[in-house]
């Protein structure tokens, strides 16, 4: 941060950018991925308490943490990053076997470095993960399958509708 002030809510920067407006060149913020999908493609804006960085994702899977897009050095991309299926594009829910990946990276509990549903409070952070979200974005449009974890934190196979 830039000053000694306590950050402000995240929650402005999504309504910002559903309002055509990018964020400032110093957000009085905590760090975020902001990922934003149109009909040009798909972009994430990072902020890492120190810079604001836009960067253009080409279509395929991505994963994003605390340190950048696709980054081997954050322990769960490099743990799970390559075993996400590439969708079969006929499927209507394609994300079933991306399920079976969250399942296996759920094994080793919450707390693990490598797990992509998490705990974060041990380690001083007040975040859970909440739900698991699908978006597919084509040119037919948006589809996009949600559902909550029965228990924040902790893995359920839950039913993505």
């Amino acid at each position: 941060m830039l000053s000694d002030d306590p950050p402000g809510s995240r929650g402005h920067v999504v309504l910002d950018a559903l309002a055509g407006r990018e964020p400032p060149a110093a957000p009085r913020t905590h760090g975020f991925n902001l990922v934003e999908v149109d009909a040009d493609g798909a972009r994430v804006t990072m902020w890492d308490g120190r810079s604001v960085r836009r960067a253009a994702l080409a279509p395929g899977i991505h994963m994003i943490a605390h340190d950048d897009v696709d980054e081997e050095r954050t322990a769960r991309i490099a743990a799970w990053h390559d075993r996400f299926p590439v969708p079969d594009d006929g499927d209507a829910r394609w994300w079933r076997p991306w399920l079976d990946v969250l399942e296996r990276a759920s094994a080793d509990g919450a707390t693990d470095d490598r797990a992509i549903v998490r705990d974060n409070r041990p380690f001083g952070y007040p975040t859970l993960s909440l739900l698991v979200c699908a978006a597919s974005v084509d040119a037919a449009g948006v589809r996009l399958s949600s559902a909550a974890f029965d228990q924040p934190g902790r893995w359920n196979r839950p039913e993505l509708v």
